[in-house]
């Protein structure tokens, strides 16, 4: 749900920016944001693989 959030919330952005004409700046501002989300999704992701591992080990 947060890589599919992430993506609705990047493209939107993009579209919207070049609509109204944001300056780079801003649109780029999004860049970062949506890179941000993507790599928290990678974060939860990695931890839920380790908490899943830890449980079939019996630690």
């Amino acid at each position: 749900m947060i890589i599919a959030g992430t993506g609705v919330f990047w493209v939107l952005a993009n579209l919207f920016g070049a609509e109204y004409g944001w300056p780079n700046r801003i649109r780029a501002l999004f860049d970062l944001a949506a890179l941000g989300g993507f790599g928290f999704a990678l974060w939860q992701i990695f931890r839920l693989w380790r908490a899943r591992q830890d449980e079939k080990g019996g630690k």
